[in-house]
Formats: structure tokens, sequence, C-alpha cells
């Protein structure tokens, strides 16, 4: 125990036991994770060989006018996709911070970090091929990201990083999806990047769920705890990106990804790990529980008010082509 739990930088001392305790579930999960996966790269799916020659040209010829036919607001949502992938440092560092290194966790996050590093890769060789955008002005943008951080307020909980990877992966692989299926009819390539990126987001999905669900076994009450708070103040991870509320916005409008897609994601976990049947907590658990079963309800409640309030509105993204900067949804 002393070997793991002495290596995690973060956590009481009945979490750090509890992660100690789950070491051997989680090379388990790790070894279950990579006999499912299919290892994939971004040149399989957008070639960038050298000595190509003229074949090259007329397909990129023929990617660039498919990809004139992308809806817009799906191009705002591939590019808030770019950026989010391009975020990649600020999880990596995250998932060490907390769970420090020579361990298992570790192993994990070198793994994931690994996979994950392919999606900004493959948007952007991508987007680039296809002359998707004005590429100076989202370069500014991803770099302002990275350079903002990005620190949410987990009070030093471990917990309440494994239930926030647990409903992230699952929104970014919506996203993902939902991005590639609207795209699709007018450029098949591009939802073929995009299905292979949510293949790895669902795979990823599965462990931080298989993880967190583990935490709920060993220490129920301050695990409740720890997913309400992330459950209620849950952000995109891209949320800090600038311009981010107009982004997610005509995402919204183009039903992509909101409070809906969020609302069926927490419905989802909340049956996995059977939160309402829950029982033998104590006071804090019990509250705790009470208000997670209310979450869907009050997205839902959400969703109508902005769908009711929703109004044409004019947007501008200085980072879509020079024809297509302005739209109105």
């Amino acid at each position: 125990m002393a070997t793991l739990a002495s290596r995690l930088n973060f956590g009481t001392a009945r979490q750090l036991e509890v992660l100690g305790a789950m070491e051997g579930f989680i090379r388990k999960q790790i070894e279950a994770h990579k006999a499912k996966r299919k290892l994939w790269f971004p040149n399989e799916l957008q070639p960038a060989d050298a000595g190509s020659g003229s074949e090259d040209e007329a397909l990129l010829t023929r990617l660039r006018d498919a990809a004139k036919g992308i809806p817009v607001a799906v191009l705002v949502a591939l590019a808030l996709n770019l950026l989010t992938e391009e975020g990649l440092p600020h999880f990596h560092r995250l998932i060490a911070v907390h769970f420090g290194s020579g361990n298992v966790w570790a192993e994990w996050n070198n793994t994931w970090t690994a996979e994950e590093d392919r999606h900004g890769c493959a948007i952007r060789d991508y987007v680039r091929d296809a002359r998707l955008y004005q590429m100076t002005a989202l370069e500014k943008l991803q770099y302002a990201y990275i350079e903002a951080g990005f620190d949410p307020e987990w009070e030093q909980d471990p917990y309440r990083l494994l239930a926030y990877t647990s409903l992230q992966e699952k929104a970014t692989q919506v996203s993902h999806s939902n991005t590639g299926r609207m795209a699709g009819t007018a450029e098949p390539r591009l939802q073929r990047v995009l299905a292979h990126i949510s293949g790895d987001e669902s795979r990823h999905y599965a462990f931080y769920r298989a993880a967190f669900g583990e935490i709920l076994k060993h220490d129920p009450n301050q695990a409740l705890q720890s997913l309400q708070k992330v459950t209620l103040g849950f952000a995109m991870p891209g949320h800090s990106v600038a311009g981010f509320t107009d982004l997610s916005e005509v995402i919204r409008r183009g039903n992509i990804f909101g409070p809906r897609q969020y609302q069926d994601i927490v419905e989802e976990l909340l049956e996995h790990w059977d939160i309402g049947g829950l029982t033998g907590l104590n006071a804090a658990g019990e509250e705790a529980r009470d208000k997670l079963m209310k979450v869907p309800k009050r997205l839902s409640r959400i969703a109508d008010y902005a769908d009711a309030k929703t109004v044409k509105k004019a947007f501008k993204f200085s980072f879509l082509p020079a024809d297509r900067q302005a739209l109105e949804i």
C-alpha cells in the first residue's frame, strides 16, 4: 500500500488508502483497454508521405471542394473540438499533479496522453489540407488557451478528477460523433477522422467510468460528495477559450452539444453506477445522492429555458473563411 499511496500527491488519508488499494484493479483496466484498442495514426487518415506526386494534388482538390459543403455550425464545432484537443498539456499535467509518478496511475496517464495526442494532430491535418479556416486566427486562440492554463477548483480532491474525466470523455465523444455525423453528408472523410477520435474517447470514458465506479464501492460517501460537486459545476474542457460563450451557443443551437446532451450523459452515468440505489450511507452521502438524482430534471429545465428564449442571432468568428465569417442561426 505504502509503495503506491506514498507517491500520490493529493487526497485525504482515506482517499490515499482507497486509491492505493485500487492498484490491481487499475492495472487490469489498463490491460483490458489495450486489448480492445486498435492503434491508428493520423497519417493513415490524411496521408502526407514523401513522393506521393500528382495524385496527392488531385486528392487535395477533391477534399477542398467537398469541404466547401460543410455547414458553418459544424465548422464552428470542429474548431472548438480542435482547440479542446490541443489543450492536452493541461490535462496531462492535472493527472500528473493529482496522482504523482512512478505508479500505475502514471502508467495510465502516459498511455492516455499518447492516444489523445493523435486527436489534435488528426484534426489539424484535415483542416489544414482542406483549407477550412483562417489558420493564424485559430492558432492565436489556441496559443491564448494554452497560455491561460486550466486549474479547476477541485480542492486537491483526486476523486473529483476521476468524476470529471468520466463526464468529460463522454462529452467529447458525443461532440466529435455529432460533428462528424453532421459533416458526413458533405465530407465523409472528415466523418471518418472524427469517428476514429470518437472511438478513442469512448474507450477512455469506459476506463474512467470503471475507475470511479470502483471508488464508489470503497468510499461511497466521499465519492458521492465529490461527484455532486463536479456534476453541478461541470464545464467543457475548452471553456476558457476566448469567445467560448458564442462558440458553445452556436454548437447548442446546431444540436451538436448542449444541456440536453449533457443531461443524457449524467443520466447514463447515474444509472450505470446505480447512484439512486446506493444504501448504507451517512447523512452527507445521502444528501449528495439525493441531489445528484435531481440533476437530470434541473438540466432539462435549463435546456427548456434555453430553447424558449432562443431567437435568431448573428455570430461572427474571425477564424472562419472570409466569406463565411458571419452566420445567423
